[in-house]
């Protein structure tokens, strides 16, 4: 599914509220009332909705809960519920395809990262983050032995938040059992540009032939999703089984016609 704010805040966890998306709602009632009754003190705002006032008066007094502030900052980037038809929902969904095949979301701060690798440059990895609007940095370009790593400079919280509400895992991937559906819900073009990306992260050829071969330490429920992605985007022979999927010659022609 695409961001929406509801989703995007439920990625905060609050100790006083069990759906974090009931807090927005309250911090919205809190600021329409004093646009109201700019007057009013935290005592009476806090009566007049059925709020405690101590915490009326952090949201009167410009305080925002971290929930708010991400879903404002994910309207400014114009990630919530963007046209699946449109250039941010495709650039999304492409660093989704990164993140899911050769990156990370960090599970306590929610920032993406994503790994350089042997047919990805660096580059291609940082256009990819320009397209949703974020500078980034590149850690440890010079590190022997060490996998170089693209991240956002700024917002990557909410961006990765973002990318989890899209079917992106925030710590240990290996417990993904779900394909994100969101990749269905783009154009043909997107869907083989994120097909695309994933081979160039995670695929190997078999030697001295086009077939590809996934290896991936995920539960089958996902790789039998990511095979039926493949199998429809190529046109070709796509297979699953003993934790591979593996892309036929003609199927890999899509990508590799030559």
């Amino acid at each position: 599914m695409r961001p929406t704010a509801q989703a995007l805040a439920r990625t905060y966890s609050d100790r006083g509220y069990p759906d974090p998306w009931e807090k927005v709602l309250d911090y919205r009632r809190v600021q329409e009332y004093v646009a109201e009754h700019p007057n009013h003190g935290r005592t009476r705002v806090g009566k007049a909705l059925d709020l405690p006032p101590g915490r009326v008066r952090g949201w009167i007094s410009d305080g925002m809960p971290d929930s708010v502030r991400g879903i404002q900052t994910a309207i400014d980037h114009g990630w919530l519920d963007p046209d699946p038809e449109g250039k941010t929902a495709a650039a999304l969904v492409d660093l989704l395809a990164h993140v899911l095949a050769g990156g990370s979301i960090k599970s306590r701060t929610y920032v993406p990262s994503v790994t350089v690798g042997r047919r990805l440059e660096t580059d291609e990895i940082r256009e990819v983050f320009d397209r949703v609007g974020v500078k980034t940095v590149v850690r440890r370009a010079n590190e022997d032995g060490r996998a170089t790593e693209v991240l956002p400079e700024s917002d990557g919280s909410v961006l990765g938040r973002c990318l989890v509400t899209m079917g992106a895992p925030a710590g240990e991937k290996v417990d993904l059992d779900v394909f994100p559906s969101v990749a269905w819900d783009v154009p043909e073009s997107t869907q083989a540009s994120f097909a695309r990306i994933y081979l160039d992260h995670r695929a190997t050829e078999l030697a001295g032939k086009r077939t590809m071969v996934i290896q991936e330490d995920r539960p089958s429920a996902y790789l039998k999703g990511l095979q039926e992605f493949l199998a429809d985007v190529t046109g070709g022979p796509v297979t699953v089984g003993d934790g591979q999927v593996t892309i036929s010659a003609d199927a890999a022609r899509k990508f590799c016609p030559a």
